[in-house]
């Protein structure tokens, strides 16, 4: 058994494996035996069938399975013992590789193609020079998230009479051509009306001034202009809604207008506990400055971190082996055109090249992510969903098992160890670079992400 590798140019290279019958003979008797012991054909007992007959139905076969385990062992080790730093999987050559018959041959040699990763040289220096845009956190974006708070702790008070603002609930009855009611007609009940969102004038009208037990008699599919909205709200299927040409009666059983939380301390403390020391609104309006701010230097840290990658991969050149990378994007994805494939090379190129150059990065700077980081950042990714939902003060308890409940998940897990190193490489460029930080509004930096 051996392995020679014949370089072709900088990022391509073959591999040709020699198999020898010593280093395969035992294992393929064993398992010759093996399996005589278990076998069962007719007119023999088991244990019983003459190793001859047992060779000549399987011992092609088994010949096959254990040459590729020897094959694939020797190449595996091969790579680990040589520190190959290969793309992708190694490929079974395709022009120069000679048949292979199970049944005369002793000796194999197989041949596979391999792409190098290229050797590459990072270079971050000051001359080196990024821009950084801050994003400024303005009166409307504060007073807009103000009012989303009020709003999420508002609540929906009774009122006596219906207004174009309102929220009524009611049931339906469905009436006949005659306007008598059908008996097997379609009755929900305890429907909730929009008032504000009916599209027909006439109906909103109606609504207005009607009180608890009155009646109005209207057709939902033109009050609402949407069967598929009338639907839902009617509980019926939806092919039923698209043929639906009904007026209903429908009985006010509750009117409620929503009302917007008052901003005081009460607001202050059902956002972030009873224990805050945030007293007044000004320091109310303060801490939902800070937040946006946190928020918004997300999306800079996120522009930052595309355009460095994009700059570098433009600024730091070097080959790639494109032919083997294709052939192997198509060997792994048997469900992709060849149109699917063409389209979109370009970008797995570029993904490839900054993933080279980030690994570089990080082996250049010893970058490392411990598993005690991945469990802080899991724990802040948590807090900030919850607060996403307002829930600003969710106990440490909680936040763990959330954030421990993430880490199980490979695919998650994965992903926040990426973002991880990701900020470290991102940090690595601020510290060796230019930086040039500009300050910018967020209708300018929305247009500039476009």
């Amino acid at each position: 058994m051996g392995v020679i590798k014949e370089n072709i140019d900088s990022v391509n290279a073959i591999l040709k494996i020699s198999v020898e019958k010593a280093d395969y003979q035992e294992a393929v008797e064993k398992a010759l035996k093996d399996y005589r012991k278990n076998a069962v054909i007719p007119g023999f007992r088991p244990g019983k069938i003459p190793a001859g007959l047992i060779k000549q139905r399987v011992g092609k076969a088994i010949l096959a399975e254990e040459v590729n385990k020897v094959l694939s062992s020797s190449l595996s080790k091969y790579i680990v013992d040589e520190k190959l730093s290969i793309l992708g999987e190694p490929l079974p050559n395709e022009n120069i590789q000679k048949p292979v018959d199970f049944d005369k041959d002793e000796s194999f040699e197989f041949v596979y193609d391999i792409g190098l990763t290229p050797e590459v040289t990072v270079s971050l220096d000051k001359r080196s020079k990024f821009d950084y845009y801050i994003i400024t956190v303005d009166k409307e974006m504060i007073d807009k998230q103000v009012e989303a708070i009020a709003n999420q702790f508002g609540t929906n008070d009774p009122v006596d009479e219906v207004t174009d603002k309102a929220n009524v609930k009611g049931d339906f009855i469905q009436l006949d051509s005659d306007g008598n009611e059908l008996e097997e007609g379609i009755r929900p009940e305890g429907v909730l009306l929009a008032v504000d969102l009916i599209k027909d004038d006439k109906i909103k009208k109606e609504f207005i001034g009607k009180k608890k037990g009155d009646t109005l008699i209207f057709d939902p599919v033109k009050a609402y202009e949407n069967k598929h909205e009338v639907g839902h709200m009617l509980n019926i299927e939806h092919d039923i809604a698209e043929t639906l040409e009904s007026e209903f009666k429908f009985t006010v059983k509750e009117i409620s207008v929503f009302k917007s939380a008052d901003v005081n301390e009460e607001l202050i403390k059902k956002v972030y506990g009873e224990e805050t020391e945030i007293k007044t609104i000004k320091e109310f309006r303060e801490k939902i400055k800070e937040e946006i701010a946190n928020s918004l230097k997300q999306s800079s840290e996120y522009k930052f971190a595309l355009d460095t990658r994009n700059a570098l991969v433009e600024k730091i050149k070097f080959e790639l082996p494109e032919a083997f990378l294709k052939r192997w994007i198509t060997l792994k994805n048997e469900k992709l055109t060849k149109e699917q494939i063409d389209s979109d090379f370009d970008n797995f190129l570029t993904d490839l090249k900054w993933q080279i150059i980030s690994d570089i990065v990080i082996k250049d700077n010893e970058l490392k992510v411990s598993d005690e980081e991945v469990m802080i950042f899991a724990r802040q990714v948590t807090q900030s969903q919850f607060s996403q939902y307002g829930m600003h003060n969710a106990p440490d308890e909680q936040l763990d098992s959330f954030a421990k409940m993430m880490l199980e998940k490979d695919d998650e897990r994965e992903r926040l160890y990426r973002k991880l190193y990701e900020e470290k490489i991102m940090k690595i460029v601020q510290d060796k670079t230019t930086i040039t930080e500009k300050e910018i509004t967020n209708k300018k930096f929305s247009e500039m992400m476009k």
